[in-house]
């Protein structure tokens, strides 16, 4: 219970200023190309959204329903981006601050045929947003908001994540593991273990 604890205090401090980040996003840098290859921030956005909503539904005692893992519509300007994008946020730090299944948390794009404890199924939800909030600031041309507690606790996360071609490469969640950095910081291990460099510039 005390790393449950945690693991909600650190993701809610995550989405907070995930919501401050996207809240300056204009409708020049929906445009904007991201880390993620191919994806425009608007493309960004509309996922990150929707695995908010696909991670509140699971936390909520979805288990048949994949629907609500869809990317998120996000409307026609970056004002209707905003506001989709903070309700779903808002939506997944309420579900993950009630009680949760206990038989765990259903989530489909990982696994159809298992369930996740909470603080598991809370992690993958804290490490892809610590990284997201790295992909949007970067594209912005900012820092990343988050702190080295945030940054430390992706980490444990994402040296869990199997490195081999059934969970990396095209068409995969993660890409093949990158070389860190000399000197790195922690957020840079966390962002080559998941096969991004620290160095991306649009």
């Amino acid at each position: 219970m005390k790393d449950l604890s945690r693991l909600r205090s650190l993701d809610r401090r995550v989405l907070e200023r995930s919501r401050d980040l996207v809240a300056t996003v204009t409708d020049a840098d929906l445009a904007r190309p991201t880390p993620c290859a191919g994806w425009t921030l608007r493309d960004l956005l509309s996922h990150m959204a929707g695995q908010h909503v696909g991670f509140a539904t699971a936390a909520e005692g979805e288990t048949a329903d994949a629907s609500g893992w869809r990317d998120a519509d996000l409307g026609p300007d970056a004002a209707s981006a905003r506001a989709v994008y903070s309700a779903s946020a808002a939506r997944v730090t309420a579900a993950f601050e009630r009680d949760m299944p206990e038989r765990g948390l259903w989530l489909p794009e990982i696994r159809t045929d298992a369930f996740f404890p909470p603080a598991v199924a809370l992690g993958f939800h804290l490490v892809d947003y610590v990284v997201h909030n790295w992909d949007v600031a970067r594209t912005l041309g900012l820092a990343s908001p988050d702190d080295e507690e945030s940054a430390a606790a992706a980490l444990e996360v994402a040296l869990r994540v199997p490195d081999g071609p059934e969970f990396r490469g095209p068409g995969k969640a993660f890409a093949a593991v990158l070389p860190a950095p000399d000197g790195g910081s922690t957020l840079d291990r966390v962002l080559t273990v998941l096969g991004r460099s620290p160095d991306w510039t649009p």
